[in-house]
């Protein structure tokens, strides 16, 4: 089975013939970002326009029986993160744009697919913008953003599974008024009608962990709390203490096993 969709932009260019596009793909030469066994993320420029491609290459059965031994979902392509941007977009979230996309072969263990963004260009992460001076500058602005913007991802139904502050992205030089925050990085992503407990567990744990060392204060803390719920306001149980402490605890849990020390106390 073979799935192809470019924009208007790159059909011009590279027709519509999947096995030609992907051969186009394989070929194209950029700037690396991102390059294991199976994967290659770059960034390449065409026509005068930046992309950002993400490639899939088969990750064989071994690795497939290894995640599905371990209880994890395996990552067999591009479709996930496709997917989860056109629902994003389509509900006015703030993500990465596709430009293409394109899977072929029905063997999951050989499947290859690729999926490409447009660029957005002038981001910062938070992360990287929370290691400066400037960072005070948008700190409340960024907690209430991203509070609002994961509560509606989770809303729609799509938890994204590696949920840090290294994957949203602002502008710091556009103006407050025409600010967003953008999420990127969707290629674990999972689309159900209603995300599970575990799952919202693992992606607000992941937040706080990526978190923990700009000292939260309790204010803060509660602001993110009461504005993630507003706008995920099916899911009564989120509104629960012990969902909570779950949440704190798991973070505790993975700032410990990543820098083998007891995480930063929270603010009580």
């Amino acid at each position: 089975m073979k799935q192809l969709w470019l924009s208007e932009l790159l059909l011009s260019q590279w027709g519509n013939d999947p096995d030609t596009v992907f051969e186009r793909v394989f070929q194209l030469d950029g700037e690396d970002f991102r390059r294991v066994k199976s994967r290659r993320t770059f960034r390449f420029v065409l026509q005068g326009r930046a992309y950002f491609a993400k490639v899939h290459r088969g990750i064989g059965w071994k690795e497939i029986f290894k995640d599905l031994l371990q209880g994890k979902k395996p990552v067999l392509g591009a479709a996930n993160e496709f997917a989860a941007l056109q629902l994003l977009n389509a509900h006015g979230l703030p993500t990465m744009t596709p430009a293409g996309f394109g899977s072929r072969y029905m063997n999951p263990a050989r499947r290859e697919s690729f999926l490409i963004t447009e660029e957005l260009p002038g981001m910062t992460s938070l992360e990287d913008l929370a290691l400066t001076p400037e960072f005070s500058r948008y700190r409340r602005w960024a907690l209430r953003k991203l509070a609002a913007h994961v509560g509606t991802m989770h809303r729609l139904g799509v938890n994204h599974r590696d949920c840090y502050i290294c994957h949203y992205l602002l502008d710091p030089a556009a103006p407050e008024d025409r600010r967003q925050l953008y999420v990127i990085d969707l290629h674990r992503s999972q689309i159900r009608k209603k995300v599970p407990r575990r799952y919202l567990q693992k992606d607000l744990a992941g937040l706080l962990f990526s978190a923990l060392d700009l000292n939260l204060s309790k204010y803060e803390l509660l602001t993110f709390i009461c504005l993630y719920c507003r706008a995920f306001p099916a899911a009564k149980l989120e509104r629960r203490a012990d969902f909570w402490r779950q949440v704190e605890k798991k973070a505790s849990r993975l700032y410990r096993k990543e820098f083998s020390r007891p995480a930063p106390p929270l603010a009580r």
